[in-house]
């Protein structure tokens, strides 16, 4: 039932969400006690902030009063921004993962634990060591952000430049700006997670 509903509202937030310039990135409605919880996660090549996050549950909320016969009852809309434990399952997340260190389960072999750098059509460059690796996102099994508490070691940053400007020439696509998406090592104190992720929610007890 609550799967149902999820794939009837998904048009109605993928198009609040798009026009406020995000990506929908999940979207989960689970029965909690009398009410439903709606469950929003959103994301942005440059992040999502309180601000973001705040304006997104407005928006959505207003969306959604105008489909509540959808919802039929009373619901809480909770919507945050992606943890550093949301798995890499897309283009998108891998290219949001610019310069962090990832743990890659392949399909086949061993784990292993690089530095993502450019994020092509099909795979995308892994510094393991002094060495890129060439990962087929269809060859990946599992793949999740490490935490790390300090900055990145400066000549990895400018390895991973250096080739994303090769792997560009050669692709003939745009490098990315090489100040965009570095990993500035701030953290919310003891969570390990991003400062700016947060949450918002909406409760209706009317319906």
């Amino acid at each position: 039932m609550t799967n149902d509903l999820a794939k009837r509202l998904e048009p109605i937030v993928v198009d609040v969400v798009d026009g406020l310039g995000f990506d929908l990135d999940s979207l989960e409605v689970q029965q909690a006690g009398r009410k439903k919880l709606v469950k929003v996660v959103v994301d942005a090549d440059d992040g999502i902030g309180l601000d973001e996050i705040a304006d997104t549950s407005r928006a959505l909320s207003r969306k959604l009063d105008e489909h509540d016969h959808l919802i039929a009852g009373a619901y809480t809309l909770e919507v945050t921004s992606p943890g550093l434990n949301r798995p890499l399952t897309q283009r998108r997340h891998w290219r949001r993962a610019r310069y962090r260190l990832v743990k890659i389960t392949p399909a086949e072999g061993e784990p292993f634990v690089g530095r993502v750098g450019y994020a092509g059509e099909k795979s995308v460059r892994v510094l393991v060591g002094k060495q890129f690796v060439d990962v087929a996102y269809a060859d990946v099994a599992t793949a999740v952000v490490e935490v790390e508490f300090k900055q990145p070691p400066a000549d990895e940053l400018r390895m991973i430049e250096e080739d994303e400007a090769e792997q560009a020439a050669l692709h003939g696509a745009d490098s990315p700006d090489p100040g965009s998406g570095r990993h500035t090592g701030r953290k919310a104190a003891g969570t390990g997670k991003p400062a700016s992720r947060c949450s918002a929610t909406k409760e209706d007890d009317a319906r």
